[in-house]
């Protein structure tokens, strides 16, 4: 069957922009481990010792966070016990008998980082410590996290509890996917109530003032970590994830960071889509309105300069019945040549097929738009 494109093409050029370029090699940092990367490409624009596994203290809550976002429900009740509280370091303030959401129990161990509400999280999502260590390690080997071992929830010290800089900002990219966890891990202080007694708890992440760009994530610090940062920065289409393991200095250390990848990166401005309907043979209705996902942004080495096109892959007409939400096609995002994203195209609508008596209307249908197909 024939199919129907459309393409678009723009000339993306940046002159004058390669001049202001900052080489990795001419990056330093005091942490001992690090890695720059591009949350949304996944790709490495900076490393030091990226696959040493080393303590991560605190940051090991993003994982945490993650599970809860994924297997919870955010206004779910977080019922507080003796075992919850019973944990040292940073804590929330928790008491056994105490009640409140799994969003302000997560709200408490993103910003303050209390170690009480990390192990209210984890024993409301499984029955014991260990097995929810177990679902951390099985998310971990999802998202391809190749050198970590999570043993706490909260991120206090244990002997195999280790990650490398890799792997966390791997963790910090996917994090950045969950809207509702970036909206948290942003705010400098949330309100949050504990069986009904209001408290705000401040963020300890004080790259957010520092940075204007600075969307999160979460620090660390044990005396075996060292200070322990995941940072994610936004600007003008590209979003960065900074990871520094034992960083004296790490509030410089991601300041540079981040500075040198924005200045090596940047967004591809692909035209806006719009898809028409699509006619429909023998339904009901004679077309069906389409939807196209949205393209996660595209962001490319800032030297490059090259033409961007779109390709809008659809058939010529369906057959009814067509299905709401069916997927129809697919549009093609293209840079020099390569295809760098493929989005689908869903129906918005259900289309009935046409009764028996109206077989007259289907074949008039489909020869016109047969005919329509084979000029066009």
């Amino acid at each position: 069957m024939k199919r129907f494109v459309s393409i678009v093409g723009v000339l993306c050029c940046l002159g004058g922009l390669l001049s202001l370029t900052v080489k990795a090699d001419n990056v330093t940092v005091s942490a001992q481990s690090a890695v720059l990367m591009d949350a949304v490409t996944g790709e490495v624009l900076f490393a030091k010792a990226a696959d040493v596994p080393r303590a991560m203290a605190s940051t090991t809550k993003l994982m945490t966070a993650l599970i809860a976002a994924e297997k919870g429900e955010w206004s779910q009740t977080v019922n507080v016990t003796a075992e919850m509280v019973a944990v040292e370091g940073s804590s929330l303030g928790l008491r056994a008998g105490d009640t409140l959401t799994l969003w302000d129990a997560v709200c408490g161990m993103l910003l303050t980082s209390g170690n009480d509400a990390a192990n209210a999280v984890a024993l409301t999502m499984a029955p014991t410590l260990s097995d929810f260590a177990t679902m951390m390690n099985a998310k971990a080997a999802e998202l391809g996290m190749a050198h970590t071992t999570f043993v706490t929830p909260s991120g206090l010290d244990a002997e195999q509890h280790l990650s490398t800089a890799r792997d966390m900002a791997i963790l910090g990219s996917a994090v950045l996917r969950d809207p509702v966890l970036v909206g948290i891990t942003k705010q400098k202080s949330a309100p949050i109530s504990v069986s009904g007694r209001k408290m705000t708890v401040n963020n300890h992440n004080r790259l957010l003032s520092l940075y204007p760009d600075a969307i999160g994530l979460k620090t660390g610090f044990t005396k075996k970590a060292g200070r322990c940062l995941v940072s994610a920065a936004a600007r003008d289409g590209v979003t960065l994830v900074a990871v520094t393991l034992h960083a004296p200095n790490d509030w410089e250390d991601h300041t540079r960071l981040l500075d040198y990848g924005f200045s090596a990166r940047r967004a591809v401005d692909f035209p806006e889509v719009k898809v028409p309907p699509l006619a429909i043979v023998g339904g009901l209705s004679s077309e069906v309105a389409l939807q196209c996902e949205d393209p996660l942004p595209i962001t490319v080495p800032v030297e490059r300069c090259g033409e961007a096109t779109v390709t809008v892959h659809l058939p010529p007409f369906l057959f009814a019945p067509v299905k709401a939400g069916a997927i129809v096609g697919r549009v093609e995002y293209r840079f020099e040549g390569e295809t760098i994203q493929n989005c689908d195209i869903r129906t918005t609508d259900t289309v009935p097929v046409l009764p028996p008596k109206c077989a007259g209307a289907y074949f008039w249908q489909y020869l016109r738009l047969l005919i329509k197909g084979l000029f066009c």
